[in-house]
């Protein structure tokens, strides 16, 4: 036996670290512009120009044409687009959003402002939405995901040890989703100045991600047992968090990673961080129903598992009350 455990640790140990630097080193390694959506507006005759030159690079942008300026910042702010080239006589114009992806916003300008623009000149850059003065990079924004996802492993994790059942279970995971979401929005929002939208609405969306991963794990634990909040922690910690694209964008990151990360609970919550924050709740839609999704489920598994144990608890007593009347 002692034989057999010594391999287990000898294999699964560069096992688990070789899938962890494939789960975390490929994507970072593989970061690229995919379909990246980008406008473009002015006379047809010179966008024309425009966009065969952006078509030059191969796959990697995803090109929306609008009639001028205003509705290219539209597009923006309602994060269709992370940017747009706007041509007009006065010369050639970039319109960024660093609330969306310092680093989109960063590739866009080597892209774009590289070599002059046609339409005469330089393109100039003008952020539309940009990141908070306190945070230009992001930084704090994107590092935010890694602890959302260990609070809510941890939370889920802490509930399924105690013994904590059905009703009692969801009451505990709901409220220390709310206390993390508001010692998160406190932390980042009112001390760091990272963020920059309604606090309420900040608070709630970091409460959601943390009860959508703890939700999970219990959830989970209480079907399969406490193996399950060791396979909710792989998911969300070996794929959710590297393929999150909270760094970068999900359109940075091969396919289909950038997909299957938005599905998951770090991936939407930075999403939705991003929509709340800055581009008050624009396309927050999506992410926002997948952490009510993974949340709602996970409470519901906690529930359907307490009803089951106590099922079988009674149908265990009423063949043991049997067995004994037999015997009298």
């Amino acid at each position: 036996m002692s034989t057999r455990r010594l391999l287990a640790v000898v294999v699964l140990v560069p096992l688990l670290a070789a899938l962890a630097l494939w789960a975390f080193a490929w994507p970072a390694a593989r970061t690229a512009p995919r379909d990246l959506p980008l406008g473009v507006a002015g006379p047809a005759a010179v966008t024309a120009q425009v966009e065969e030159r952006l078509r030059q690079h191969e796959g990697a942008f995803e090109i929306h044409r609008y009639a001028d300026e205003r509705a290219a910042r539209a597009a923006i702010e309602d994060r269709t687009v992370y940017g747009a080239v706007v041509v007009t006589a006065g010369g050639p114009t970039l319109l960024t959003a660093s609330a969306a992806s310092p680093v989109v916003a960063q590739l866009l300008q080597q892209a774009v402002t590289e070599r002059p623009a046609a339409g005469g000149g330089q393109a100039r850059t003008v952020d539309v939405v940009p990141a908070s003065a306190s945070d230009p990079r992001g930084a704090a924004l994107s590092s935010s995901v890694l602890p959302l996802a260990l609070s809510g492993i941890v939370a889920g994790a802490v509930v399924t040890l105690l013994g904590l059942r059905g009703v009692r279970a969801v009451t505990a995971l709901v409220l220390s989703a709310a206390l993390v979401g508001a010692v998160a929005a406190a932390l980042a929002h009112s001390w760091l100045g990272a963020l920059a939208g309604n606090w309420w609405a900040e608070a709630g969306t970091l409460a959601l991600a943390t009860l959508a991963v703890s939700a999970a794990v219990a959830g989970l634990a209480a079907l399969a047992g406490p193996a399950g909040i060791g396979v909710v922690a792989f998911v969300v910690m070996f794929l959710g968090n590297p393929f999150s694209g909270a760094s970068s964008a999900p359109q940075l990151l091969p396919e289909p990673v950038g997909a299957i990360g938005q599905w998951l609970p770090p991936g939407a919550s930075a999403t939705l961080l991003r929509s709340v924050s800055f581009f008050d709740g624009a396309a927050a839609t999506g992410p926002a129903l997948t952490l009510t999704w993974w949340a709602a489920l996970g409470l519901g598994a906690v529930v359907l598992g307490d009803t089951l144990r106590s099922r079988s608890r009674g149908t265990a007593s009423t063949t043991d009350e049997r067995t004994l009347a037999a015997i009298g």
